[in-house]
């Protein structure tokens, strides 16, 4: 790794801490997609006094949960940057984390659909809040040349946090989906390494003593977004982030429940689905991780923009593709690391891309908002999603749908400011 020469003990060290927050976030955001189905199943037939439960049912009722998770991490991603920006990066960070942690645990004892509702709107918040701070402190300790790589790791965790949920599903399949809430409270351990190692980086202390003289105040960071100077990223960069939001949460999360209606596995018992479940989850996030870790060295050789276009291109051709072309288990696990590589790799590039648009004193305010407030309207796709699998009368069909929404993300591009080689604005 030669570009890592230079690079110190610290910075790891940052990295480390903020990956690992990342890491736990991505566990807990991705322990509902895996339990959906038995979750639902058990608390809606607790309501209908041991009814029969159909798959129309927790298809509505569960786009309905992953909206309102969607919405709980918009409001906690834009609330808790601002907070970044005026009580600092550590602190947020420590607070978000114990936030996730808590209510992802609290999770478990649902006894209602709405009970888990809420519990995930909570998780949410954290969540949210935590991708503001940790790509702010990355991009702040980290040098110039580096930058780019750094992030990327960064979002590599998501994936890592996706083959930790797995692991775990697969660990204690034979425990229910209860016990697998309750090992999302682990990241509550990670705020104290944040508390302990990590300081608050040297830009954002500059910037906030100046900050303290002037009248200025965190909300008024808010409105400074769409003031003339930065009007266009903050839409560029929140649309970008509607189209990747929208198109993962409307379409890839849903697989676990494609992989249970694949012809060849019907019939199977509940713990064998599960295995097959998470060796998908598996499969996906090991494309996943390439697209992550491939974002950035891509970016910084031709560019932010061509690689975010690449990213919506190859989502638009996959998703179709990994729902329409399979006809069995095999099938699937072949196609997933492709969509994994291109619906999930476009993450990357916000902690890449999203820092660089905002001066110092607005870097969280401005990231958070953009990665963030696209996730309001995108709190409608899970519901979308369940509307139309109504409507077309599969997932295959609703899923393929929404990759339409990646032709927008193609379209907002050459209104999009290029980043490369300039560096980070004070």
């Amino acid at each position: 790794m030669a570009w890592a020469q230079g690079v110190t003990r610290y910075q790891w060290l940052v990295l480390f801490v903020a990956w690992l927050g990342w890491v736990f976030d991505a566990m807990d955001a991705t322990i509902y997609a895996i339990v959906l189905h038995p979750a639902l199943h058990e608390l809606l037939q607790a309501g209908a006094a041991g009814g029969a439960v159909t798959d129309e049912q927790i298809g509505w009722y569960g786009g309905m949960v992953f909206s309102i998770f969607l919405i709980g991490w918009a409001i906690g991603g834009i609330g808790f940057g601002m907070a970044a920006d005026y009580f600092g990066r550590t602190k947020t960070l420590i607070i978000t984390i114990l936030i996730y942690a808590v209510f992802t645990g609290l999770a478990a004892f649902a006894q209602e659909w709405w009970h888990l509702a809420i519990y995930r709107f909570l998780t949410a918040l954290g969540i949210g809040g935590e991708w503001a701070a940790g790509a702010a402190i990355v991009a702040e300790t980290w040098s110039e040349d580096k930058r780019a790589r750094a992030a990327g790791i960064l979002q590599s965790a998501w994936a890592a946090g996706f083959f930790l949920a797995a692991g775990f599903n697969l660990l204690l399949s034979d425990y229910g989906w209860r016990l697998l809430f309750l090992v999302g409270i682990l990241p509550a351990f990670v705020a104290l390494l944040v508390r302990w190692w990590v300081k608050e980086p040297e830009r954002w202390v500059q910037a906030h003593e100046q900050e303290a003289q002037s009248v200025r105040n965190s909300f008024m960071h808010l409105a400074e977004l769409f003031q003339p100077a930065l009007r266009r990223n903050t839409w560029v960069g929140s649309t970008l982030a509607f189209v990747a939001v929208f198109g993962l949460w409307g379409a890839t999360n849903w697989a676990p429940t494609l992989i249970r209606a694949m012809p060849d596995l019907q019939g199977q018992d509940a713990a064998t689905l599960t295995r097959k479940v998470s060796y998908a989850i598996m499969a996906l996030n090991a494309g996943s991780l390439f697209g992550y870790l491939g974002f950035g060295p891509l970016a910084e050789r031709f560019g932010r923009l061509p690689v975010f276009g690449l990213m919506c291109l190859g989502s638009f051709i996959m998703l179709p593709a990994t729902y329409f072309v399979p006809h069995s288990y095999a099938e699937v696990l072949l196609l997933l690391p492709l969509l994994g590589f291109f619906n999930n790799g476009i993450f990357s590039g916000f902690p890449i891309y999203l820092p660089e648009l905002y001066p110092t004193r607005l870097r969280a305010t401005g990231s958070g908002f953009c990665f963030n407030a696209g996730r309001v309207l995108a709190s409608a796709a899970p519901f979308v999603t369940g509307w139309l699998v109504t409507l077309l009368g599969s997932f295959n069909n609703a899923a393929s749908t929404i990759a339409l929404i990646y032709l927008l993300g193609l379209a907002v591009l050459p209104f999009a400011t290029e980043t490369n080689g300039k560096p980070l604005p004070e």
